[in-house]
C-alpha cells in the first residue's frame, strides 16, 4: 500500500466527511479506519494519540499528487511480484528501529 500523511486542516474531501464511514477494531481502540460509504474503498486511518493527523491511501488522491516514495516497510513480507527499489531506504518489517 502506498500512503501519505496530512493534517486534517489540509484535507479537502469532495463529498465531505459524511461520505466516510469509520471502523474501530476492538483489539486496537486507538486506531480508526475510514472507508468510502458508497464503494467501500479504504481512504484513511488515524490514531487517537495523534488527533490532527490522517494517513491517506495514496491511490485516492487526484493527480498531480506531488508524492514520491521515500522508504519501504515490511519488505520481508513482499510478494513475488513486488520489485523493491534498492535505492530506497527499506525495512524488513516495521518502521526504522522496530525491525
Amino acid at each position: 500500500m502506498a500512503a501519505t500523511q496530512a493534517a486534517l486542516d489540509d484535507l479537502q474531501i469532495d463529498h465531505g466527511f459524511e461520505a466516510v464511514k469509520w471502523w474501530v477494531p476492538r483489539e486496537e481502540p486507538d486506531v480508526a479506519y475510514g472507508f468510502c460509504a458508497q464503494c467501500g474503498s479504504s481512504l484513511f486511518w488515524k490514531k487517537s494519540s495523534k488527533p490532527g493527523n490522517y494517513s491517506i491511501t495514496a491511490g485516492t488522491l487526484d493527480p498531480p499528487t506531488g508524492l514520491t516514495t521515500d522508504h519501504a516497510l515490511f519488505v520481508a513480507e513482499a510478494s513475488d511480484y513486488h520489485r523493491l527499489d534498492e535505492q530506497l531506504p527499506h525495512h524488513p518489517h516495521d518502521t526504522p528501529g522496530n525491525d
